[in-house]
């Protein structure tokens, strides 16, 4: 086998990945009354993020972020804060409704997930060649 049909099958490979898992990511997130993009979102908010880093983090543009986040802000999952260095700039906070509900979000991500038949150590070698190929 050449190197270009091991690339092919390589990249299909991903596609399909990357299919189920936004399938999973949809059924997961429509569980807790949640479109995917939201679920992302939560998923994505480890601390305070200012659009811009939310919307880099979630692979959208700007735009798609705000929309996202005062959706979540209506639900009051999320809060706009000042930026402690920049007065220009807001931060997006979880709740405490947000953080209990991504609490949950995480746990449902983690049931059935396609990745859950790899071993820790599989996950831990798949995110390493992953990072590489997309840091090349």
């Amino acid at each position: 086998m050449g190197r270009m049909a091991t690339e092919r099958q390589l990249c299909g490979l991903v596609t399909g990945l990357a299919r189920q898992i936004e399938a999973h990511v949809r059924d997961r997130a429509g569980t807790l009354g949640l479109t995917a993009s939201q679920a992302i979102a939560l998923r994505e908010l480890t601390g305070p993020l200012t659009l811009r880093e939310l919307s880099g983090r979630m692979g959208c543009e700007p735009s798609n972020a705000t929309f996202v986040s005062d959706r979540l802000e209506e639900q009051g999952l999320v809060e706009r804060r000042p930026h402690p260095q920049d007065r220009r700039a807001k931060q997006l906070v979880l709740t405490d409704k947000g953080t209990e509900l991504r609490e949950q979000l995480l746990a449902r991500f983690a049931e059935g997930s396609p990745l859950a038949p790899l071993t820790q150590q599989e996950q831990d070698r798949l995110h390493a060649l992953l990072l590489r190929a997309v840091s090349s």
